[in-house]
């Protein structure tokens, strides 16, 4: 069985390895599922994420839906280990930031407590079918998580980051869902 660093690295080779045409096809199959969902309906206020270095790209969450009646937060990295949620006011309130990951400008942003998210929808390196799921390693999802109170909480990946099984440790938190291109996996 491989470390959870080899494992990580295994599955983010998998996922660079699809074509950008297969991550365009397969975010919107998975954007798809994921507006499709009645936790997605439901919600009136989602932390979703930017997608970098071949990750899901799930903006078209914010284009493909009325959203009158939803807020969307994004994280921002506040310290090597923290980050918050803020709802950006326009197009003109973002900023390269950690990682070179675009990022809220807080001045230009309302911040959400995480108490008043309904769902949340992370990035994700590794999930296996229990829904474990694991990160870049960093941790800021994990921590942030233990304060979503309410929130629905899920992660959106491709299917070729799927393993039989994630080593998990005390600290990883299992999501309710995991939206892939192919299907929806519940805890």
């Amino acid at each position: 069985m491989m470390n959870r660093s080899e494992l990580r690295k295994s599955k983010i080779a998998a996922r660079n390895s699809l074509s950008q045409a297969q991550r365009e096809e397969y975010s919107g199959k998975i954007v798809s599922r994921i507006i499709e969902s009645e936790e997605f309906k439901r919600a009136k206020t989602i932390l979703i994420y930017r997608a970098i270095k071949g990750e899901v790209n799930i903006d078209a969450v914010l284009d493909m839906i009325d959203t009158k009646d939803k807020k969307f937060a994004f994280p921002l990295c506040i310290s090597d280990s923290e980050m918050i949620a803020l709802v950006p006011h326009d197009q003109d309130s973002w900023k390269p930031g950690y990682f070179g990951i675009m990022e809220p400008i807080p001045e230009k942003s309302v911040q959400v407590m995480p108490e008043d998210i309904d769902m949340v929808i992370c990035p994700c390196t590794v999930f296996d079918g229990k829904c474990l799921r694991m990160g870049m390693g960093a941790g800021f999802y994990d921590r942030y998580l233990e304060k979503c109170t309410k929130a629905y909480v899920t992660a959106a990946c491709f299917e070729v980051q799927k393993t039989d099984s994630v080593p998990a440790e005390s600290w990883d938190k299992p999501m309710d869902a995991v939206f892939t291109e192919k299907q929806t996996y519940r805890r």
